[in-house]
């Protein structure tokens, strides 16, 4: 592939795509005609190249660009699109609709990137490179995961963030959306969790304490209402981006248990929304009010997110509580538990039973290697073996090593970088180079591995432009190689990306610059190095 070209340095890197040579000029002339079942893309393509580049791409049944669902190329799957530029007329068709939202970010990176930014729309005229793209991603799963529990975002950011996650083909957003520092979802049932469990005091210990740990220095507070992430829902789903909601149980709960004391372990305890990072050792009771309360919160979520996937959590669990409960131990003993621990496998257990009751599938976080019930979908994050473990046991796995896929820590050893979570660097090339389903597994394990995923724990990263500076370009490599599969080409990259940053600048993303250090592969280290911190 000539990607020296800037016009065909595309990221992620398609995977076939050959020059055809000239060039097709759209202009204010130009329209588009959307076959039957097409219209939701034609529509995409007027609303982010359209409107930014100052053309009509009026719809009109002769229209040069012709978007077109095509079940003859059922073979490309579900994302799989062929795009044809030619000098008189462009084509995109697909099998599904999404191929086709695949497709119109294809074109969008065609273009001059200073067609992107809407601020050259007198231009008149765009030229696009005559180009063969035939094109199908690795894998069904390629997220990123935003903690908008612990620094809350507008939801016009989140909207941002779309935009951005769908301009590179990744299609899920996970939003985490509760936590031990805030509880950001509103709950009808229980209006305290926002009323009370939204909101941080200013940590009276200072940004430091004691023993070392850190804590959040200054109030905060922010809630979503269900309108906002009904739109959300919408508006990502135009792109082709699934939103999987987070709740977190039965451990990361302390800021409902400040709004609901009743349910912990020590009901009469009164709690604050915690203003320290780390892991709380305040945990769900196991009573049966607990699942009530599990139930009518995620009766509710599932009314806004239609994701198939729900993800409940379930990592980070101290069972210190259950251990020293009357009642917890009570419990287990009559269910012929071992130990008040293995109430955790019980407790996602039943929880994930009632999600499956409702047609949705439990996804949760896996910390150590042990077993989740065989309807959870899982997500690895602590070691690489435990991918691995999952898969044979069944489950399907979205592999998300913190050493490869936390775009919360730095990325380099540089003193200047800002303040990011303790641990060694993550850098744009280890990003690049994982693995989710290394090519020396068996087949039967590799095909569990529904993908990858990035993560952004935001205990240091305080506002768009940061959450932005942390995510890209490792973002970029992220979505490039979990397109791309195993026809990972690192130099290939660096040259696609060199151009690549041109449409982040035409956007005004205010990413890691490139230099030797960033884009030096002696950086790289294997994902299974490292130690493990808290995630969340």
């Amino acid at each position: 592939m000539p990607a020296s070209r800037p016009d065909l340095a595309l990221v992620p890197r398609p995977t076939k795509l050959s020059s055809l040579g000239g060039r097709l000029t759209l202009d204010r002339d130009t329209a588009v005609r959307a076959l039957p079942g097409a219209e939701p893309a034609a529509d995409l393509l007027r609303s982010l190249v359209g409107r930014a580049a100052g053309l009509p791409l009026a719809p009109a049944s002769d229209g040069r660009v012709v978007i077109a669902l095509d079940d003859r190329l059922g073979g490309l799957g579900e994302e799989g699109y062929g795009l044809t530029v030619a000098r008189q007329a462009l084509q995109l068709r697909a099998a599904h609709l999404t191929g086709l939202l695949r497709g119109v970010q294809t074109i969008r990176q065609l273009l001059p990137a200073e067609a992107l930014s809407g601020g050259a729309t007198g231009a008149g005229s765009w030229e696009l490179p005559c180009v063969e793209i035939t094109d199908v991603p690795d894998r069904p799963w390629r997220g990123a995961m935003l903690d908008v529990a612990r620094r809350f975002q507008p939801v016009g950011y989140l909207r941002r963030y779309v935009d951005l996650l769908a301009l590179h083909k990744l299609n899920v957003l996970h939003l985490h959306l509760t936590d031990d520092q805030g509880w950001r979802m509103p709950v009808d049932a229980y209006p305290r969790l926002v009323s009370v469990g939204s909101r941080r005091a200013r940590s009276q210990k200072g940004p430091t304490g004691p023993d070392g740990a850190h804590f959040d220095a200054v109030p905060h507070e922010g809630a979503y209402t269900k309108a906002e992430l009904r739109d959300l829902v919408r508006y990502a789903a135009e792109r082709g981006v699934t939103v999987v909601p987070e709740i977190e149980m039965p451990g990361h709960v302390r800021a409902a248990l400040a709004a609901h004391p009743e349910l912990g372990n020590h009901p009469g305890r009164e709690l604050d929304v915690w203003t320290r990072w780390g892991v709380c050792d305040t945990i769900l009771g196991v009573h049966e009010g607990v699942f009530d309360f599990c139930r009518a919160v995620l009766e509710e979520v599932m009314d806004v997110f239609p994701s198939p996937y729900i993800h409940i959590g379930g990592e980070e669990c101290p069972t210190t509580e259950w251990e020293e409960s009357p009642a917890a131990r009570e419990r287990a003993a009559a269910l012929g538990l071992a130990d008040p621990a293995a109430l955790h496998g019980w407790f996602m257990g039943r929880v994930g039973a009632f999600l499956v009751e409702r047609g949705r599938i439990p996804l949760g976080w896996v910390e150590n290697g042990a077993e989740l019930p065989p309807e959870f979908t899982v997500m690895t994050w602590r070691d690489s073996s435990h991918a691995r473990a999952a898969a044979r046991r069944g489950h399907q796995v979205i592999a998300a090593h913190h050493r490869a896929t936390y775009l919360d820590y730095a990325q380099s050893g540089d003193p200047s970088e800002p303040v990011a979570q303790p641990g060694a660097p993550v850098s744009l090339h280890t990003v690049h180079g994982y693995e989710p389903a290394p090519r020396d597994w068996p087949e039967a394990d590799r095909a569990r591995v529904l993908g990858t995923q990035a993560q952004l724990w935001t205990e240091y990263a305080r506002t768009p432009e940061e959450i932005e500076y942390l995510s890209y370009p490792r973002l970029c490599a992220l979505a490039d190689r979990s397109w791309s599969g195993g026809r990972g080409d690192w130099p290939g990259f660096v040259e696609r990306l060199r151009h690549h940053t041109a449409r982040l600048d035409a956007l005004g993303v205010p990413y890691r610059p490139l230099d030797a250090r960033s884009l030096a592969t002696a950086t790289y280290a294997s994902p299974s190095s490292g130690t493990a911190r808290p995630h969340s």
